[in-house]
């Protein structure tokens, strides 16, 4: 899963195969570039910050959530210094397009020290995955052998997975790079100070369950079938993700819904006075936009912020009853 994504990303316009949030409207970026000037202001102001994105796709959150900084907290435009974690030399050149001061690195352990603030959306659900399926009363692991899957013995069950008493045939996905990254974050969050917000989709709970997709062409295609011509991407373990960044000793808030946190947010207001300054066609193109963000029939129950932050943070915006 990780070698095809790379070759993937690294040859395709994944935005011909799939639209995120930050493409369908603008006031997505603002919100959270709104809620990135709250997180400066509790953490005390630290000048110079560190404003960084992982998988920033074509700039477009990034660079909607800084004109939104600079319109609501100036200061902060002013202290961020802007920093990417992209490993695809083709969209750092389409980042580069509307990011020109950016520095970019490989992963988080490239930036630079200091007080952080982090945006990641769909970042975890690319993340490369394993499966392990229940078998009488062992395990086997799934293996990729000649363009087929291939179950082996497994040593024992899932690493640190809690679901060891799955039925037979139940399949368990982890995500190792996932809880790296969490334990990582954690850590330096709580050690240098600062904040990060996740917006990915999965559910609130982990549950045994199978969720490797592929999109291709925009269209579902089979994970295994011409790799790196295709975006593989698995539903997000948030529970575990939590756990992974609290055992960091970092505090973690969600998963919430994303409509419920991007509703708190006031993206719907924000969309209606973009909505009154536009043409009737574009007016309804925003709002429409807006609810597909939001609805629970759309993205708005899937998809789900995870924020993690330096202890001694309070709630942040959005997650505070």
């Amino acid at each position: 899963m990780a070698a095809a994504n790379a070759v993937y990303y690294a040859s395709h316009d994944p935005f011909a195969d799939f639209t995120t949030a930050p493409e369908i409207t603008q006031a997505f970026g603002e919100v959270l570039g709104a809620w990135l000037a709250v997180m400066w202001q509790d953490m005390g102001r630290p000048d110079p910050v560190l404003l960084a994105e992982a998988g920033p796709g074509r700039g477009t959150l990034m660079a909607d959530a800084r004109r939104a900084i600079g319109q609501v907290a100036p200061d902060l435009r002013r202290a961020l210094r802007l920093h990417l974690i992209e490993t695809s030399r083709r969209l750092r050149a389409a980042q580069a397009k509307r990011l020109a001061d950016a520095a970019w690195h490989n992963s988080l352990a490239d930036l630079p020290d200091g007080p952080l603030l982090l945006l990641a959306n769909e970042f975890l659900d690319a993340l490369p995955i394993r499966q392990f399926v229940r078998r009488g009363a062992g395990w086997t692991e799934r293996h990729v052998r000649d363009g087929r899957l291939v179950e082996l013995p497994a040593a024992g069950p899932p690493p640190s997975d809690p679901r060891r008493d799955a039925c037979e045939s139940a399949v368990v996905e982890i995500c190792p790079p996932a809880v790296e990254l969490a334990q990582a974050l954690g850590a330096r969050l709580a050690g240098q100070g600062g904040a990060a917000l996740f917006l990915d989709y999965g559910p609130e709970r982990s549950a045994p369950g199978e969720s490797l997709q592929a999109l291709r062409g925009g269209r579902p295609a089979d994970p295994l079938a011409a790799p790196g011509e295709a975006d593989l991407t698995a539903h997000v373990d948030f529970q575990t993700f939590a756990a992974a960044a609290r055992a960091g000793g970092a505090a973690v808030h969600g998963p919430l819904p994303q409509g419920v946190f991007l509703t708190r947010l006031g993206l719907l207001q924000r969309t209606d006075r973009l909505a009154r300054t536009q043409p009737p066609r574009r007016a309804l193109a925003l709002i429409e936009a807006a609810r597909r963000l939001v609805e629970p029939d759309r993205m708005g129950r899937l998809f789900k912020a995870v924020a993690v932050c330096h202890p001694r943070l309070g709630p942040p915006p959005g997650f505070a009853e």
